[in-house]
């Protein structure tokens, strides 16, 4: 990078008046750009220049997303929506229509879901059908193939009658027990074919739906929509904040699965295990996974007493602080301690983490040992 192309990033960077001295002429281009920049990050501490005027802001979306790459789009839209107040204006299709979707734009309208003007809403559940498919592109493979993995293991059959040989993995599996002298193999290890049944797990996705666990919530229904689909799994969507809903029938379709969402308010997380507690039938073929910051406005003696007997019943009872690319969260430490004390599990994963951490769970793994190999 030559001098004059480093003057004119710092130029951009530091804005018009503490660049002064720089001596610095943009082009056209740059000087669009340069506005993009100060309307939001105004060096004066204005509110920058978007006002409340629905044209302007249209024209900024359009601006920032011909002049940055998406992941700079992202970022700048999610410091409008905070710093500049953006909420009401999204509400407009115009500039709804101008947006970049992204897991924090998704996740503002999904917030705002119960107060979107009927000129709005279909432009909204767009922009969050297009995130929603872009998300279900990248994940929906990896978790297919990790949890049929996990599941076909299961299936296999070490101690299989007769009928239930299944002879080609069986010879393969002892070739080394080959006898020269009698052209013969020696079948010390029998592999069976298993014994189907209409599922193989039952999967509890418990998903705390207050304000903050927002992307946690868009990820859910992505993971949670994918494993519906499987005949191999039963699986159940649950989400709660001072209320307990069931949305296992919407995972057919998870833009309306997150339209029947109600970000924000309390958190009862008693209630909620109590609720999932009485969908267990088969303790030791389920996986439970609670997703919550652990901040809990119910009962904690309650919660905590709800959360022993599920894990002492025979569940595999997994504690996901958050399911989302944000750093570190936010969360109780104190109930955090408490279900690791208990033996249950208790870390944040990251979405790509997820179908891997599903495999285990299905394959019936210590999930601390895989936490712990995998640095989460």
């Amino acid at each position: 990078m030559n001098d004059s192309e480093r003057l004119r990033r710092w130029r951009l960077v530091l804005g018009s008046e503490p660049a002064s001295s720089l001596g610095i002429s943009l082009s056209s281009e740059d000087q669009r750009m340069d506005e993009a920049l100060e309307a939001l990050y105004d060096a004066g501490g204005k509110r920058g220049g978007l006002g409340g005027s629905n044209p302007k802001v249209a024209r900024w979306l359009g601006d920032i997303r011909r002049y940055f790459p998406a992941e700079v789009v992202q970022v700048m839209q999610k410091d409008a929506i905070e710093r500049l107040d953006l909420k009401q204006l999204l509400l407009e299709p115009e500039v709804l229509g101008q947006a970049e979707p992204d897991i924090h734009l998704v996740s503002t309208l999904i917030s705002l879901n119960r107060i979107i003007p009927e000129k709005t809403r279909e432009t909204a559940r767009m922009v969050v059908r297009k995130l929603v498919d872009e998300l279900m592109r990248k994940l929906e493979q990896p978790t297919r193939q990790a949890v049929q993995g996990a599941l076909s293991r299961s299936l296999r059959n070490r101690r299989p009658r007769l009928t239930e040989i299944d002879w080609h993995r069986t010879i393969r599996a002892n070739l080394r027990n080959y006898l020269p002298e009698h052209r013969t193999i020696v079948p010390e290890t029998l592999i069976g074919y298993g014994r189907r049944r209409s599922s193989l797990r039952d999967v509890i996705l418990c998903i705390d739906q207050s304000g903050s666990m927002a992307p946690s919530v868009v990820y859910s229904s992505i993971f949670g929509a994918v494993m519906a689909s499987m005949p191999a799994l039963s699986t159940r969507f649950v989400l709660f904040d001072t209320s307990v809903v069931d949305l296992s029938q919407d995972l057919k379709d998870p833009v309306d699965l997150l339209f029947g969402t109600q970000l924000g308010g309390g958190t009862d997380i008693h209630k909620a295990l109590r609720y999932c507690e009485g969908l267990i039938t088969r303790p030791a073929d389920t996986v439970m996974i609670l997703v919550s910051d652990l901040c809990e406005g119910g009962s904690v003696p309650g919660m905590m007493k709800a959360a022993a007997r599920i894990k002492e019943s025979g569940v595999n009872f997994i504690s996901l602080l958050a399911l989302s690319d944000e750093g570190k969260p936010f969360s109780d430490e104190r109930n955090a301690a408490m279900f690791a004390a208990m033996d249950i599990p208790v870390f944040a994963c990251t979405p790509d983490r997820f179908p891997d951490l599903m495999a285990a769970a299905l394959g019936k793994k210590d999930i601390r040992l895989w936490a712990k190999a995998k640095n989460v």
